[in-house]
């Protein structure tokens, strides 16, 4: 169960590593983004489903409302709203799969018949389960340390 959530935990940073690769990768580099979510960058705030762009021109090529960001910062609120999906995403499984490791383990323990090591075993999975939950709840709170590390 241990190697389970150690395989999880991996891939989960593999892919937080992995994005900058995976945005650079794109076939056409639009200088422009559809934010997903509420940002605040120094003392620019731009709102959801506004459009982060260097200028007004940029901005035409995305649908959307345009944020008035100034050139140099458009791009922080990009990095932001990705690393925001990809969280929100990684949590939203996490939440699942800890979801279902809690009803194997109930059904674990309520099918033990008085086993020790099956109940044992399904004591195991809920507490795994929780781990998985606060590891979980790590990875919502991982732009907010992005943003501490940047200095925003």
């Amino acid at each position: 169960m241990s190697k389970i959530i150690l395989v999880l935990a991996l891939v989960s940073l593999l892919s937080l590593l992995l994005l900058p690769m995976v945005a650079l990768a794109q076939i056409e580099i639009k200088e422009c983004c559809t934010l997903h979510k509420t940002i605040t960058v120094d003392t620019v705030t731009c709102n959801e489903d506004t459009v982060a762009a260097p200028d007004a021109a940029a901005a035409a090529d995305c649908a959307g409302a345009y944020c008035a960001a100034s050139a140099d910062v458009w791009g922080m609120f990009c990095i932001l709203n990705t690393i925001y999906r990809v969280t929100d995403w990684v949590s939203y499984i996490l939440f699942a799969f800890v979801g279902v490791m809690i009803i194997i383990g109930a059904f674990t323990i309520v099918t033990a018949g008085g086993s020790p090591d099956k109940v044992s075993s399904g004591r195991n999975y809920i507490v795994y389960a929780i781990i998985g939950l606060v590891v979980a709840f790590f990875a919502r709170a991982i732009p907010a340390l992005v943003k501490a590390v940047i200095g925003m």
